[in-house]
């Protein structure tokens, strides 16, 4: 537990200190594009093959590989939007996968290397593109993630009875879905009265779109989930002590943060000044 809690200590200055110690993009920019080298390599090893042996160097060639798409669509706009769009569209397949699981297994296949491609850089330049619109939006943004997963956490662990996905993740409640929703469901009320001047109409879309955000991080979750379970490996990595591999602690963004990111530049698009 003292692993844990130093491990998650130290992730947290990191992060901060990238977020709001300088106004110079690169210390983020450094930051996102190693997460996006680790979480390349932690895909690798949760793919398909036909030895159950990891042949390290591809895996880190698959890792360099997510790192130089996610930097090359930071530096084009179209691109990016194009893997926001790849992105949420595979996230609707994936609802549909988790949910028929371990029925249909037939995601699990090589495109899935394809697929890693597209979710991993997505969600890192999500994030980057979040971030460059304010850090305070990025802070909501993880708020909405850790608010879901916590509030989910101790409502589940003292009312849980019915299995939101017993075959994929059997920890998870309804009953800790639902402790998750109120949770968020308060930050987004302090956060809409105290720091948004909207108009009514405004206040339910910014609404609407940090309940999607929400439910997309459960996916997220329990899609990688699903996908260890189905490659047998218990954690994505060792990286980080006492929490796993980056994997384990950025599966609720893969799906979270592309949602946000583009409902933000869609608001944007509707003259929602946020």
């Amino acid at each position: 537990m003292l692993e844990r809690i130093i491990t998650a200590l130290v992730l947290v200055a990191v992060v901060l200190s990238c977020m709001f110690a300088t106004q110079s993009y690169y210390p983020m920019l450094i930051l996102m594009m190693v997460a996006a080298g680790v979480a390349g390599y932690e895909w690798f090893k949760l793919m398909p093959r036909k030895s159950k042996f990891v042949i390290k160097p591809l895996a880190w060639g698959f890792g360099i590989l997510t790192t130089l798409l996610s930097g090359l669509a930071l530096y084009c706009d179209d691109m990016v939007m194009l893997l926001w769009s790849a992105s949420i569209l595979t996230w609707l397949f994936g609802a549909y996968w988790v949910k028929s699981y371990p029925e249909y297994e037939g995601w699990y296949n090589p495109s899935l290397y394809l697929l890693g491609l597209v979710l991993v850089s997505a969600a890192v330049t999500a994030i980057f593109s979040v971030w460059q619109s304010s850090p305070w939006w990025l802070m909501y943004l993880f708020l909405l993630v850790w608010g879901a997963d916590s509030g989910a956490y101790f409502v589940g662990r003292k009312f849980g009875k019915k299995k939101l996905a017993p075959d994929v993740s059997p920890n998870k409640s309804v009953e800790g879905l639902y402790g998750g929703i109120i949770t968020v469901a308060i930050i987004i009320v302090l956060v809409q009265s105290s720091y948004l001047d909207l108009t009514l109409s405004q206040h339910i879309l910014f609404m609407v779109l940090s309940l999607v955000t929400v439910f997309a991080s459960v996916l997220g979750d329990l899609f990688e989930s699903m996908i260890k379970r189905r490659a047998g490996i218990k954690d994505s990595g060792r990286i980080l002590p006492g929490h796993g591999g980056v994997l384990d602690r950025i599966d609720s963004l893969l799906a979270a943060a592309p949602v946000f990111a583009a409902g933000m530049y869609v608001l944007k698009l509707m003259g929602v000044d946020l």
